[in-house]
């Protein structure tokens, strides 16, 4: 049997999972990680602790499954994306906090470059909207203001990267200052076309070359494993960001197939093929990985508010005790009874991009209990990831044929047959929901040679269940005018 370990870094937690080449899970370990919010917009994280917490639970789980480092084939990486680390690279040690994917301090920045009518030349480089939300004005905003980082990176002696780059970084004891590209398609530093850093931008941006690091792809083999970190060294040979991981994890190889992965937000993402598909619908256009010699992008809808609904309810309006209990509540009703929640307490994401917009529940009657309040939470979820879909069908000539989920919330039935109806399309639930985790440690395998090509992969791919759109026509359109005309009173304008 061939063991594959992937370190599975995310916003709120750090993992470990071994799988066998079936993609059955055979160990697994989990730390929580501290975000700390110093000032409104702000969302950072120690750096250190996500590296101690990383390699915490690789030991962890590798000791749970009684195997040793030795019978692990290849170990892969995936990663909350954008999230923007700078160190010190004769020390190792962080010069910053890192800033968060979901922290907005580099909002100013931005619209001045919008201002300058740069949105245009920074979209077709890059495909991504100019927003906080990426590398860029992170690693800017540290350049101008953590004292004498801008003269270490002059030196050659500061590093930058995203948390692929600083867990490998520290796998190899500072040997390997990489970037893999999926991740680097995140910063609006690379041009998608050449899969490079952009001059022109490093120009634009005044971001020091010597600071970036070297841009690979996704399954190379980068090294092994420091000596005496983990008792064997193990090869590191497949990293991906975690929103590509799901997408290669649940087996979307081909031009069409999409993925959504239900987590605090949605992800949505859709195969396009070795073309860069330019969005009209404010879509990201992004890197989804490039394995065997060859480039696939992908289109990406991103909804801010879905899990993070269900925690709304429950500490915000306290009408839950747990989560879990959102089911049973909304399915006490049949319907909404015309209720709409709006969930845009952080703005709205794709396709809209409206960051003043702020969150509406409306249709109320003297009727209105917490159950029909529940459902509208649940059903906001499937209209978001509808916007997000409808957007990128009017960006690509090929139909969606079915709609493959992962992620929390995807263990919700109701959500899942009222997503199915929504959409229109099937909506398939695989058995195995550890996507993310499973993409990169499948991606390692393929390198390693555990698996010969994506077909193989693509056996590990099993059906739990098959929701079915049993929605008429009509009903389908008067529950998206009702949603289409509360999402219009929420918009700031």
């Amino acid at each position: 049997m061939s063991y594959l370990l992937a370190l599975d870094q995310g916003t709120t937690s750090s993992r470990a999972i071994i799988f066998d080449e079936h993609g059955k899970v055979y160990a697994t370990a989990q730390r929580e990680t501290q975000i700390k919010t110093p000032h409104s917009g702000w969302v950072e994280q120690d750096a250190m602790e996500i590296w101690t917490t990383q390699i915490a639970v690789v030991q962890q789980a590798i000791a749970s499954a009684r195997l040793l480092a030795k019978d692990i084939k290849a170990l892969g990486v995936t990663n909350q994306r954008e999230t923007t680390v700078v160190w010190d690279k004769r020390t190792g040690r962080p010069l910053a906090p890192a800033i968060i994917w979901q922290d907005r301090r580099a909002a100013d920045w931005c619209n001045q470059l919008i201002q300058n009518n740069f949105s245009d030349k920074i979209h077709k480089k890059t495909g991504l909207r100019i927003d906080p939300y990426f590398s860029a004005g992170k690693l800017v905003w540290l350049l101008e203001n953590i004292q004498g980082l801008r003269e270490l990176a002059e030196q050659g002696h500061a590093a930058f990267g995203t948390i692929d780059s600083w867990l490998i970084w520290n796998l190899t004891q500072g040997t390997e200052h990489v970037i893999e590209s999926s991740n680097a398609s995140r910063t609006m530093l690379m041009d998608l076309k050449s899969q490079q850093w952009d001059a022109e931008l490093l120009e634009l941006f005044n971001i020091p070359l010597s600071i970036l690091p070297k841009i690979i792809q996704s399954d190379r083999y980068i090294a092994n494993t420091a000596t005496g970190l983990l008792g064997a060294e193990i090869p590191i040979c497949g990293v991906l960001g975690d929103q590509q991981s799901a997408l290669f994890g649940q087996s979307c190889f081909e031009v069409g197939t999409a993925k959504n992965t239900y987590g605090t937000g949605c992800f949505m993402l859709f195969n396009t093929g070795d073309q860069i598909q330019f969005s009209k619908n404010q879509l990201l256009t992004t890197l989804a990985w490039n394995c065997q010699n060859q480039t696939q992008y992908a289109l990406e809808g991103s909804v801010f508010m879905a899990g993070a609904i269900v925690q709304w309810l429950r500490d915000g309006l306290g009408i839950i005790k747990n989560s879990a209990e959102v089911e049973s509540l909304a399915s006490q009703v049949s319907s909404t009874d015309g209720v709409v929640l709006v969930p845009a307490f952080t703005g709205l994401g794709a396709p809209h991009w409206d960051s003043e917009a702020r969150a509406l529940l409306c249709g109320m009657s003297r009727g209105t209990n917490k159950s029909h309040i529940a459902r509208a939470a649940l059903e906001s979820i499937a209209f978001q990831v509808s916007d997000v879909l409808t957007a990128m069908q009017s960006d690509i000539a090929q139909p969606l044929k079915e709609l493959r989920v992962d992620g929390g919330a995807s263990q919700n039935n109701t959500l899942m047959q009222f997503q199915a109806d929504i959409l229109n399309v099937p909506v398939l639930r695989p058995k195995l929901l550890e996507s993310t985790a499973w993409g990169a440690a499948a991606m390692a395998g393929l390198k390693i040679g555990v698996f010969n090509d994506l077909s193989e992969i693509s056996q590990s791919w099993q059906l739990e269940r098959a929701f079915e759109p049993n929605m008429n026509d009509d009903q389908r359109q008067h529950h998206l005018a009702l949603w289409n005309d509360a999402l219009n009173r929420t918009k700031s304008h």
